[in-house]
Order: structure tokens, then C-alpha cells, then sequence
């Protein structure tokens, strides 16, 4: 059940890119099929259910198109016995910082979420329940990640969920390779400036706490040469 699963969540997710035309479809597939951290936010449940969901940083919607498919599968009765259930959330919106990436996205979800062109670092978040940022923070400064952070705390209600994706910067070799291949898959999508903000572990866990945030690790790089972390915050 569970590959038959895999397989079926992996094809409904990456085919809506199809409209999006061929860079989009094969990124998509590629990207859901070889990060653990899609099957990994579903099998570990990490995802609370929620009126809004934010993700920053979204690229081309792939958390939103991943999600929606998932919640189908599961109302539908196609879903692993022995994993939690999908999460059910009514609204997604997604910030991006790439033009062309927001277009892939609207042309592939259409109303199925929201997706605005911007700047994690200025623009006006609104309230939620959920915020996620998958392999982002790094890309800006010290200064600015805890500015972020400041205001996904003001974002969320006490108990909200914040999630998020970093390196760390004590893994070694891992981790120096996980940031060689970033650089690669960031200038594949357009960015041409590249400088990365990387902290350890302890580091992440204890700006976060002095944002507003109880935090759990949890290691997302299964079958991976990386050194990828999920923290999982809730909002105090």
C-alpha cells in the first residue's frame, strides 16, 4: 500500500505542473520525488490542520500542490493505515521572491492557493496558524532572520506551529555538500546572487527560543548525503 501510495501522491503532486510547462513539471517531479522532507511532513504529521497555512519562500507551490493532493488522497480512503491523517487546511499562501516562479505556480494550482511575488524580509504576513519556510532563512542575513522570525511569531497565535528546514552548519562534510548542491538547484531558478547565512544547530534552536519559540528537532535528510534538520516551533 504505502509504495503504491508513494507513487500515486508523487504523480497527482507533480502533474499539475504540466500547464506550467516542461522546466516546471520535471523540477516539480524531481524535487517531490528526491526530498524526504515531503513524505517526511506527512508521515511524522507535522502539519496541524489549519484555517491558514503560510509558506515563505514558496518557489513554484510545490508544499501547496503536495498538500492538496495528500488531503484528496486521504478523504478518498487512499491513505497509509499506520501514518496520521492529512492535514486539512482551508487557505495556502505562498510568498516568493521569484517572478517566475509565482507564474509556474498560479498556472499550476490556480485557485487552489494563493501565491503573491515578494520579500520575506518586508512583506506584511497577516495572521495564521501554520507558517512554514523549507531551506530559506539561510539566504539572508543574521539581522534579517530574526526579524523574520520576530514577526512569524506576531503572525501566530499562542500554541501556533512554525516549521522550518536548515543546515547544520557543524555537520561537516554533509553539510558542505548540501550547500554545494543549493547553490547549483539557486542558480537553476534564476537567482544569480548567492551568499548564505548558516548557523548550527544549537544556534537555530536558541534564536528561535529567544523569538518566541519552543523547539524540537527532528532530523529530514533520509536517503540523502545532507545534513538537513526540521525544526518544529510552537509559539509561546
Amino acid at each position: 500500500m504505502t509504495a503504491h501510495f508513494r507513487r500515486t501522491l508523487l504523480n497527482r503532486a507533480s502533474q499539475l505542473y504540466k500547464p506550467a510547462g516542461h522546466f516546471a513539471w520535471h523540477f516539480a517531479r524531481g524535487k517531490l520525488k528526491g526530498d524526504p522532507a515531503f513524505f517526511g511532513l506527512l508521515e511524522h504529521g507535522l502539519i496541524p490542520d489549519a484555517k491558514r497555512l503560510i509558506d515563505l519562500g514558496c518557489g513554484q507551490g510545490l508544499l501547496a500542490s503536495w498538500l492538496r493532493e495528500a488531503r484528496t488522497l486521504y478523504d478518498s480512503g487512499m491513505w497509509p493505515q499506520d501514518w496520521p491523517a492529512a492535514p486539512q487546511v482551508e487557505n495556502i499562501w505562498g510568498l516568493e521572491l521569484m517572478p517566475k516562479d509565482v507564474e509556474r505556480a498560479r498556472a499550476a494550482l490556480g485557485e487552489r492557493a494563493q501565491f503573491t511575488q515578494g520579500d520575506i524580509r518586508s512583506a506584511e504576513l497577516g495572521q495564521a496558524d501554520v507558517v512554514i519556510i523549507l531551506d530559506v532563512l539561510h539566504y539572508i542575513d543574521y539581522d534579517a532572520q530574526e526579524d523574520v522570525l520576530r514577526r512569524i511569531r506576531a503572525a501566530l497565535p499562542s500554541g501556533g506551529t512554525f516549521i522550518t528546514r536548515i543546515g547544520d552548519a557543524a555537520g561537516g562534510l554533509p553539510f558542505y555538500f548540501s550547500n554545494w548542491v543549493d547553490h547549483v538547484v539557486f542558480f537553476m531558478r534564476g537567482h544569480r546572487s548567492y551568499k548564505v547565512y548558516c548557523r548550527t544547530l544549537n544556534e537555530w534552536q536558541e534564536v528561535l527560543q529567544r523569538n518566541g519559540f519552543e523547539v524540537a528537532p527532528l532530523p529530514m535528510n533520509k536517503g540523502t548525503p545532507f545534513k538537513s534538520v526540521m525544526l518544529i516551533a510552537k509559539a509561546v
